[in-house]
């Protein structure tokens, strides 16, 4: 059943011109990227906040605790809330309901937003933070020409929502997944150290048995991806952090508008994606409305 929230098709405008620097779509392929980052710490580590001077993902989460944990916090905080979400062409923004966020609903020409939703860090199970929020967004053209011959022509009871989403991850459809931190006291290394965990398990997921003759490949890759996040960025709440998965599987990270690094890799594209429309995402209400409404492209 077609989701109201989503009209599709949508009027779609003229395809833009590939980039100079990468060849076009019939040979090569794109997708979108994610992000993965974790903030948080109970007030009940303060007491040893000197064991952890080596770990900047529990100084800045012990930072946030001790000046947000008051009586005068906001207790709905944590409450899980789900937003309405448009698709239609018209320029509306689409907001985050959990943390006020708002999103374009377009993306340049043909990236549409598919879906929004929150990253969450609990923290010892007795704190939720709210770290930055997210839109995932796909070209819609893209969407009709690399997978219409499979599902165009499928009924809502043919349509497996889990293999369109791994059609789709493993697809040459750009994406880009924009995320904006809320979490005020969030640096740079906390961000690096959660893209090494997250992202770094899922390529070892998703080069299988090969992962243990490649780890120093897999590592590399890791390694380089994350060189892109330096100290020297600041990511005040409000920054944005684009990562996009481009024509020739390119990944491209973008700060605040800023490129600040790319890399031609399939397995790190998939990798980050799968963070947000896997079998374990950060929020599987995001994951649901993103299946729901890739679904109702096909059943105009």
């Amino acid at each position: 059943m077609v989701s109201p929230r989503f009209p599709f098709w949508l009027p779609q405008p003229p395809k833009p011109p590939a980039r100079p620097d990468v060849p076009s779509r019939k040979s090569l392929s794109a997708s979108t990227v994610a992000f993965t980052v974790a903030a948080g710490v109970s007030v009940a580590a303060a007491a040893a906040a000197s064991q952890y001077s080596n770990t900047p993902f529990l100084q800045d989460a012990l930072n946030f605790l001790l000046s947000n944990l008051s009586p005068n916090g906001n207790a709905n905080r944590s409450s899980h809330l789900w937003g309405s979400l448009s698709l239609a062409a018209d320029p509306t923004p689409v907001n985050e309901p959990k943390t006020g966020v708002s999103f374009p609903s377009a993306l340049g020409d043909s990236r549409r937003l598919l879906g929004v939703g929150v990253r969450r860090k609990s923290v010892f199970g007795l704190k939720n933070i709210d770290v930055y929020a997210f839109g995932v967004y796909a070209d819609t053209v893209d969407i009709k020409e690399v997978l219409g011959e499979k599902y165009g022509k499928a009924s809502p009871a043919e349509l497996d929502n889990k293999e369109l989403i791994d059609d789709l991850k493993n697809s040459d459809v750009c994406m880009t997944v924009r995320l904006e931190i809320v979490y005020g006291k969030l640096s740079i290394r906390s961000v690096r150290s959660a893209f090494e965990e997250s992202v770094g398990n899922r390529l070892q997921k998703f080069a299988g048995s090969e992962s243990s003759d490649n780890k120093e490949l897999l590592q590399s890759l890791l390694n380089r991806f994350t060189s892109f996040f330096k100290d020297e960025y600041k990511i005040p709440r409000g920054s944005i952090i684009d990562l996009s998965r481009e024509l020739g599987n390119v990944v491209r990270t973008t700060i605040d508008g800023k490129e600040v690094g790319s890399i031609q890799s399939k397995l790190l594209g998939r990798s980050i994606l799968d963070l947000y429309m896997g079998d374990d995402p950060f929020d599987q209400k995001a994951k649901e409305e993103i299946e729901r409404n890739l679904a109702s492209l096909f059943q105009q």
